[in-house]
């Protein structure tokens, strides 16, 4: 098993490798610092933070629904939530196209409210949503049934309300499934490319995140791209190492 393990752990390495070498570093701090790439980053960090508020939000009814019941056409619904894990990205934002575009399902009647959402930066926190969301109903979903719900029976038959079973006793519980969840959620949030740019489109400070911003250096900058490229990995690196220091104790064992 080493030798293929170690041929795993060698072409996932060396593609970093060869990016920390071509990286340059005498002018990196100059690089990653451009009114461009400071406002890509800037927006990337607020939207991925928004859109995480809003998976989490949305993503704690849906897990507990899923979990916690069972009704007709259930797999069809899990299968809706997660079928952005396996869509192109790209797919999705053609979807959100159609649905809160202008001419859209939906866009067409907030139009006649005077609400726009392609192309502006509430539409980068919605394909990054939409994207993201199965990140922590998945991760949700899985420490729920994990957790059981013995203690919720236990708490309800000593008279506790509903809210306070779930405020007391199913959160506390779910607790690190959740954090976990929202970091993941958080990281694919942040690298978000293919619903964004097909949904929102890519203008500096309003739609343009850092991933875009990499994708456009890539051909006029390719040493700003590979700078950003490596301020990315650093923190999708730092996520990383988050969501694995929430492990339980012994999970390695």
């Amino acid at each position: 098993m080493y030798v293929p393990a170690a041929v795993g752990f060698v072409f996932i390495a060396v593609p970093l490798v060869a990016m920390l070498l071509t990286v340059d570093w005498a002018n990196y701090p100059e690089l990653i610092t451009s009114e461009a790439s400071l406002d890509a980053l800037e927006l990337s960090l607020v939207t991925a933070s928004l859109s995480t508020l809003l998976c989490t939000t949305l993503g704690i009814p849906m897990a507990l629904v899923l979990a916690r019941s069972s009704f007709r056409g259930q797999q069809v619904v899990r299968a809706l939530v997660l079928l952005p894990l396996v869509l192109p990205p790209v797919v999705g934002g053609i979807a959100l196209l159609y649905t809160y575009g202008r001419r859209g399902l939906l866009g067409e009647h907030l139009e006649v409210l005077g609400i726009s959402i392609a192309f502006s930066t509430t539409a980068v926190v919605v394909a990054q949503t939409f994207v993201a969301l199965p990140f922590l109903v998945m991760s949700l979903e899985g420490a729920l049934r994990t957790a059981g719900h013995r203690y919720e029976n236990v708490a309800a038959t000593l008279g506790a309300r509903p809210t306070t079973v779930f405020r007391r006793v199913t959160l506390p519980l779910v607790l690190p499934g959740l954090a976990s969840g929202a970091v993941l959620a958080f990281a694919r949030a942040l690298g978000e490319f293919g619903a964004t740019l097909t949904f929102a489109g890519s203008l500096q400070g309003t739609t343009r995140t850092l991933p875009l911003e990499i994708y456009l250096r890539r051909e006029t900058d390719p040493d700003a791209a590979v700078a950003l490229s490596l301020l990315l990995i650093v923190v999708a690196l730092v996520i990383v190492v988050a969501v694995h220091s929430r492990r339980p104790k012994g999970a390695d064992q």
